[in-house]
């Protein structure tokens, strides 16, 4: 008994040795992979992407990850920033503003971004925006235009400029250029289309226009004939619409089979190739705003631009592209200067004066908000053009 108790001692001592060498050795062969891990995220500087990926938005979302690919890939030729690989993480917000918000909060609680571009469209922006604000988050939209988005905090910007200025550029031009006096509104029910359509009511009012009937409908309706027999028989000189592209095409056909003679008018989120495919020629004569940036009278840098974008997609870059571009080139110009970090980067972008960027000189103000002029455009024979063309 006691030569088996010795041999059983003898054996324990020897498990807990070769057991303590081996842990030993776990330890060493983790601290040196540990380090070597560390080194690789150290050198990327990740920036969260939401765009509407899938959905009937995708068209403008894809625009614009193309634009987002293409300003990161020449950053990185260049060597990145300080030696760092920048790597874009898109998610898909259907543009839909829960989505947009599971995705931001992937983006910040999984991924540890410091930056997020994103929110095409204003409902999912002012969705996200309020929850960027409180996590101290620099997110910055290319696209969305409600007013209230840069208020929500001094971590919210654009470079798209605000319906305010929109809105109130498409009264005066409607009471002063064009010589309209009785505006009946049809708009998308979402934030945009509220926002943008309460601007234009009240400026328009303050010139002397009437404003005889208010209507909205939903994203994805089909059907706008009940809305249009009542505009019809307030007869009205225009009809302003505030809305994208899909459904105020089937609007203009509709306007068109029910012989309404109003002038249409409407919002820079109209222009797109599949307006003229979905409506045909019940598009001419449709009448809206954009923002003065215009691609076929272009600056030196978005000739380079256009010619860097066909190059890598084989296809002329979108509206959206361009200005997606542009808010992915302020945030790396800002972290070149600054590092990769949200308190630093919101500082920079708030100096940044006349940037010079594919979409024309960009400068924030106090609360982020971006100042772009206005132009009027019109569809004419199937194509874009300025209005005084």
């Amino acid at each position: 008994m006691r030569n088996l108790n010795k041999m059983s001692s003898g054996f324990i001592k020897k498990s807990m040795t070769r057991t303590s060498i081996s842990f030993l050795s776990f330890l060493i062969i983790f601290s040196l992979i540990l380090p070597t891990g560390c080194a690789k995220k150290e050198k990327e500087i990740k920036i969260g992407v939401i765009l509407p990926l899938t959905g009937e938005m995708a068209s403008h979302g894809e625009d614009a990850k193309k634009g987002i690919t293409l300003a990161i890939e020449l950053k990185n030729q260049e060597g990145g920033i300080n030696g760092k690989k920048i790597v874009a993480i898109f998610e898909d917000d259907k543009m839909n503003p829960q989505n947009g918000v599971s995705a931001f909060r992937k983006l910040t609680t999984i991924d540890k971004v410091q930056v997020v571009i994103g929110g095409l469209g204003s409902s999912v922006a002012l969705a996200i925006a309020p929850i960027a604000q409180k996590q101290n988050v620099v997110f910055i939209s290319p696209t969305a235009s409600h007013p209230r988005l840069p208020l929500v905090g001094d971590y919210i910007f654009r470079i798209w400029a605000s319906d305010i200025f929109e809105g109130k550029q498409m009264a005066k031009y409607a009471y002063n250029k064009l010589k309209l006096r009785k505006v009946s509104i049809l708009f998308v029910n979402n934030d945009f289309g509220r926002g943008i359509s309460k601007i234009f009511s009240q400026e328009f009012k303050s010139l002397g226009g009437q404003i005889l009937t208010k209507d909205s409908y939903e994203q994805g309706d089909t059907d706008f004939r009940a809305q249009l027999y009542r505009i019809k028989k307030a007869n009205p000189d225009a009809i302003y619409l505030p809305g994208y592209y899909q459904e105020v095409a089937r609007i203009l056909k509709q306007i068109k089979e029910l012989g309404i003679k109003s002038q249409p008018l409407s919002t820079t989120p109209v222009e797109n190739p599949k307006l003229i495919e979905l409506a045909g020629n019940a598009a001419d004569g449709l009448i809206y705003t954009r923002p003065a940036f215009d691609p076929k009278r272009p600056t030196k840098k978005y000739r380079e631009f256009m010619s860097l974008f066909k190059k890598r997609y084989g296809v002329d870059p979108g509206i959206a592209a361009a200005y997606a571009f542009d808010a992915t080139n302020v945030i790396l110009e800002c972290i070149q200067k600054v590092g990769y970090s949200a308190p630093r980067i919101k500082k920079a972008l708030l100096k940044i004066k006349d940037y010079e960027g594919a979409t024309g000189k960009i400068s924030f103000d106090s609360h982020g908000d971006v100042i772009r002029d206005f132009d009027l455009f019109i569809v004419k024979n199937g194509k874009f053009i300025k209005y005084d063309e």
